[in-house]
């Protein structure tokens, strides 16, 4: 048995041994999809294996559509050399459920894949071919949030920017100017209409991706090395859209149980491949069950109707609000709970915590309590439901190998999102009382507590990354009070928001020696 298509010719071998399989006719959709693509997505990782690319083959299998996936790599071009190729662009999506099981599917709905590189002179060429292509109606994007940036946090450029600034559309070696350089192609053809949709996991993503592409335009229009108008274009929403989207999956790095589990079905050539950008892939990609795409309708040559597999198509005031449902009370913020109490602790996955009665009470009335009074219901997912399968379903996942430890990365730039936008919540409602937060009080001295390094056995743990670590742990213990004025960090001033003699009391208490904090959780 093999991830290749002459591999999966035996069906009833592989259907015997409960995986599901690409029902479509795959010569006739890869001859339509590379006469007349339509959707061409840029980041050949995880994520886009186990969600976009599943959906498509969803689409495919109920005949809704007739073509399938482009995907582009412009990073680590390995990936399609030593993965994609090899296996003929098909690989296996192992879906984990919460109640241990695993369900196994074969996914084949990616037709070509390419490396994004301007010197692959093969690649590049049909890469430009399809963006000339009037039948293209979406390029999508999971390059990560910094993908999009054109200067690091001192304001340097990032590697070939501006190189390709000076040079234009020809040969581009950053990773926005081959994108802007395709654009560009599609400009000179016509004209030609398209949705520029970032399915990244950042707040407003549809504007990063929008600002990387518009600084590039102006740049080439302001030196003349580009058809004049191209700014115009990008800047014109019934020509070039940049939706917002909100994404939600779990894709951890493939995991070797289930390689095992595959392994022990049959398959062969399971062996994950390290690239020398240090990349980790595997033929495989394993994936929590629960997913969410909710994206803003605004696709000036059309769309397909991804909606009937699930994909949420509404305004960018809804895409809002549900990104702000997620991140500010119903996700983020039991996560960061749970990874500073979990480092605390000694716990190295987050999926035992969940079967603490202390750290469970209180995650709940986090969600429940402390932050549904002031979320704002997008209408298309209800919070609570989403709250629901949070506490019961996701973060308890035993086969989610997420730690405390990573969630508790960069803590000093999340606080703000994650639970201060539910202080001014309650600061900007007369009807709500500040004295009814208690966790959110507890995390901030959790949060002080963490950044002592010891853990609540009384012995030293490493401190996670985050870019104020050494800033913030110099106030620890003795200057607490000047960190809690720090609104860049809480969101507010927690003594002009009253809260701060809180989290004070809950900090003294927490430090009274080893198991006070099993003490104070245990007290609420």
């Amino acid at each position: 048995m093999k991830l290749t298509i002459e591999g999966i010719k035996n069906t009833a071998e592989w259907e015997a041994k409960g995986y599901s399989l690409p029902k479509f006719d795959r010569a006739a959709v890869e001859a339509a999809t590379k006469a007349n693509p339509f959707w061409i997505h840029f980041g050949a990782g995880n994520i886009f294996r186990a969600f976009q690319a599943n959906v498509v083959q969803e689409l495919l299998n109920k005949g809704v559509l007739d073509r399938g996936l482009v995907v582009a790599e412009g990073y680590d071009y390995e990936i399609i050399e030593k993965m994609y190729r090899p296996h003929d662009n098909i690989g296996a999506l192992v879906t984990l459920k919460s109640n241990g099981s695993v369900e196994k599917t074969v996914v084949g709905s990616i037709m070509e894949a390419l490396a994004a590189d301007s010197e692959n002179e093969k690649d590049w060429a049909r890469l430009c071919e399809i963006f000339r292509s009037p039948s293209l109606q979406m390029v999508t994007f999971t390059i990560t949030e910094k993908g999009y940036l054109l200067r690091n946090a001192a304001g340097v450029s990032m590697p070939g920017v501006e190189d390709d600034f000076a040079a234009g559309p020809v040969l581009p070696k950053s990773y926005i100017g081959k994108v802007v350089t395709l654009l560009h192609e599609r400009y000179v053809n016509g004209e030609l209409p398209i949705a520029m949709v970032s399915m990244d996991n950042c707040s407003h993503n549809g504007d990063k991706l929008y600002a990387a592409v518009n600084e590039f335009a102006k740049e080439w229009e302001n030196r003349g090395v580009c058809k004049p108008g191209f700014l115009d274009y990008v800047n014109n929403a019934s020509k070039v859209s940049f939706p917002w989207t909100m994404i939600d999956k779990i894709t951890p790095r493939p995991d070797a149980k289930i390689e095992k589990i595959l392994a022990d079905d049959g398959i062969e050539q399971l062996e994950p491949v390290i690239t020398s950008k240090k990349t980790y892939v595997a033929p495989f990609v394993n994936a929590e069950e629960c997913q969410y795409l909710v994206i803003e309708d605004n696709f000036p040559n059309g769309r397909p109707e991804l909606e009937k597999a699930g994909l949420y198509f509404t305004d960018r005031a809804t895409v809002d609000k549900v990104e702000k449902m997620k991140v500010c009370t119903c996700l983020n913020p039991l996560h960061t709970f749970l990874a500073v109490s979990g480092c605390l602790l000694g716990y190295t996955l987050i999926a035992d915590e969940m079967k603490d009665p202390d750290l469970l009470r209180l995650v709940k009335r986090l969600g429940y309590e402390e932050g549904l009074p002031v979320v704002v219901d997008p209408g298309i997912i209800k919070p609570r439901d989403f709250i629901d399968e949070v506490v019961n379903i996701r973060i308890p996942n035993p086969f989610m190998p997420d730690t405390p430890q990573r969630i508790a990365c960069d803590t000093s730039q999340k606080l703000s999102i994650r639970f201060g936008e539910t202080i001014k919540g309650y600061l900007a409602r007369p009807e709500l009382s500040l004295s009814n937060l208690k966790v959110i009080p507890l995390v901030f001295a959790l949060w002080l507590r963490y950044l002592t390094g010891i853990g609540d056995d009384g012995k030293p743990f490493e401190l996670s990354p985050d870019p104020l670590l050494e800033d913030c742990k110099k106030y620890v213990p003795g200057d607490i009070d000047s960190l809690l004025r720090r609104k860049e960090i809480f969101g507010v001033d927690l003594f002009e928001a009253g809260l701060a003699d809180t989290v004070k009391a809950y900090f003294a208490k927490l430090n009274k020696g080893n198991g006070a904090v099993r003490e104070v959780l245990k007290s609420l």
